[in-house]
């Protein structure tokens, strides 16, 4: 009879296996342009850089219009409408 150690261990690997699999689905979906997965859709990363870079202009004032810019980049990207191009980035 196996050891509850092995079968945790085999359960773990499989766990490992399928999630690893199921990454690549998700990423392969996003090249094809159905979903979403990794990279928002206007290009930018999650939203903790645009939180910490909030606390910062408080502290420090020069940071405050580089936040406004961005804010304003953002705000003319959704009113263009169109969206990017695939395989382009944009940068911010």
């Amino acid at each position: 009879m196996l050891s509850n150690t092995l079968i945790i261990l085999v359960l773990g690997l499989l766990i490992a296996v399928l999630l690893f699999l199921l990454d690549r689905l998700l990423l392969w979906m996003e090249r094809r342009g159905w979903i979403y997965y990794r990279k928002n859709k206007d290009g930018g990363g999650p939203g903790v850089g645009n939180a910490f870079l909030e606390v910062q202009s408080l502290l420090e004032p020069s940071k405050k219009e580089l936040l406004e810019i961005r804010r304003e980049d953002k705000r003319e990207q959704d009113d263009s409408g169109a969206p990017p191009k695939p395989g382009e980035e944009e940068d911010n």
